[in-house]
């Protein structure tokens, strides 16, 4: 039955955000759970963010604790925030006592220390209260923030018959068994037993006997984006999490690395716009402009950098008016040719497909800019001699300074990002703005550089 909810396919319109709210006025609840009913947690969760506090608040009150708790994980941050803050501890103790441990730990750290406490101690699980209490002293940017406690593991030294029966056992517990993880007495991850080889083992046979040595693991230090590598490299659905003694601590499953590689991805795409903060379009015009406003005041730095050279060549410009109607193009090129050139510098750093000499990569920009710099500057020429009707001259100056403009980008394009990698600096900052405005700055330098030499001036 669970399996046919999940496949029903859901769409969120107008007419159900009507009828939820009509059944919640008439104060219908059976009508409402039966509608409810029919949609998968994550849906009901999407209804839920687009009705107001109160509407949501009587559907959390309506519904059962098993399901309520899978609703709040999924409800946007800014909306579970307030339907927690409408919740007494006792009654977030209970939704967090059907939650597996990470879950748990990533919805009470969003409290306060002193509501974390009040929940805590409501929580009637002694096992769980201590999982999840360990849980809260990692932080939340390493493996240790990410994992679940929930796993299987069994000691080598038991046997098939006496391991099948604890793994019932533990299992009843664990929401997906991915893997069976193989320790020794001293807790010590030492392999990962398959199921099939459990299953067709002899009873009496030792675990020793037929695990499989080789497993893959992660350090709880290590930065989530190094788990996701290593879960993508190998297709894991989950691996363990051991600490420097190799003591097995605990699993991380691959829905937990999807949250992981959606958040880089959303702050990746908003480091290129150029906002330097972790904000939504529904925020505060305060934090918006605080995350906005860096950028822009170096992008108008950059543009008064800009207006000086152009201020500093205005005798030359005097004499040859016709260089001044090719400055956008020169800006614009830089800027397009830079972000290409970082883009793709980011992309292979953050897959780890980035290998080589950086002398070679340079090289291969520079041939590359030199083929794209000769394509576009024929058109050019073309184009500034018959319709615009510039001298010999001018239209060779645009042309060797597209050239070279171009060469110029594509070469910081590649050399920012990989310099900013190496020193522990998002790479990401290098595909917005801050590689757009200095292609624009050095790139109208090397414009005017490039025309005083051919024009003499």
């Amino acid at each position: 039955m669970a399996e046919e909810k999940e496949n029903i396919q859901f769409e969120l319109t107008d007419e159900l955000i009507t009828q939820v709210e009509q059944l919640i006025e008439q104060k219908n609840d059976k009508e409402l759970r039966k509608l409810l009913n029919e949609f998968h947690y994550a849906d009901i969760a999407e209804i839920l963010d687009e009705v107001n506090l109160d509407d949501a608040m009587y559907v959390i009150k309506l519904l059962d604790s098993e399901t309520t708790s899978d609703i709040l994980m999924e409800l946007d941050d800014d909306n579970r925030e307030k339907v927690l803050e409408q919740l007494s501890a006792k009654e977030i103790a209970e939704e967090i006592e059907e939650l597996d441990t990470d879950d748990a730990a990533d919805m009470i750290s969003e409290l306060s220390e002193e509501r974390q406490r009040e929940v805590i101690h409501h929580i009637e699980d002694e096992d769980h209260k201590a999982e999840i209490t360990e849980l809260l002293r990692y932080d939340e940017d390493t493996a240790g923030g990410l994992m679940a406690k929930e796993l299987v593991k069994v000691y080598e030294t038991w046997t098939v018959a006496g391991c099948l029966r604890r793994i019932r056992g533990q299992a009843k517990d664990v929401t997906r068994v991915h893997s069976i993880y193989v320790v020794n007495k001293q807790n010590k991850l030492i392999g990962r037993l398959s199921l099939k080889d459990l299953i067709v083992a002899k009873s009496d046979e030792k675990i020793a006997d037929i695990y499989i040595k080789n497993v893959d693991y992660v350090k709880v230090d290590q930065d989530p984006e190094e788990v996701a590598k290593v879960m993508a490299k190998y297709d894991l659905e989950a691996i363990p999490v051991v600490d420097d003694n190799m003591i097995l601590l605990g699993r991380i499953t691959i829905d937990d690395i999807v949250d992981v590689l959606k958040e880089e991805a959303e702050k990746d795409y908003q480091l290129a716009a150029g906002i330097t903060g972790d904000v939504e379009a529904d925020d505060s015009i305060w934090e918006l402009t605080k995350a906005r406003l860096p950028w822009l005041l170096i992008g108008m730095f950059g543009g008064i950098g800009a207006a000086s050279i152009i201020n500093g060549f205005s005798a030359a410009l005097q004499l040859y008016p016709a260089l001044l109607m090719f400055v956008p193009l020169i800006q614009a090129t830089a800027g397009n040719v830079g972000v290409q050139s970082s883009a793709i510098v980011v992309q292979g750093l953050a897959n780890d497909s980035i290998d080589g000499n950086i002398l070679n990569r340079l090289f291969k920009e520079f041939l590359l800019g030199l083929v794209n710099g000769l394509a576009i500057a024929c058109i050019v020429l073309l184009i500034s001699h018959f319709a615009f009707n510039t001298t010999y001259y001018e239209s060779l100056t645009i042309c060797v300074a597209l050239i070279a403009v171009i060469i110029m980008a594509a070469l910081i394009g590649t050399f920012i990002p990989i310099f900013l990698d190496k020193r522990g600096v998002d790479a990401a900052v290098a595909t917005g703005p801050f590689i757009t405005t200095s292609n624009d700055v050095f790139g109208i330098l090397m414009y005017f550089l490039i025309a005083k030499m051919i024009l003499g001036f």
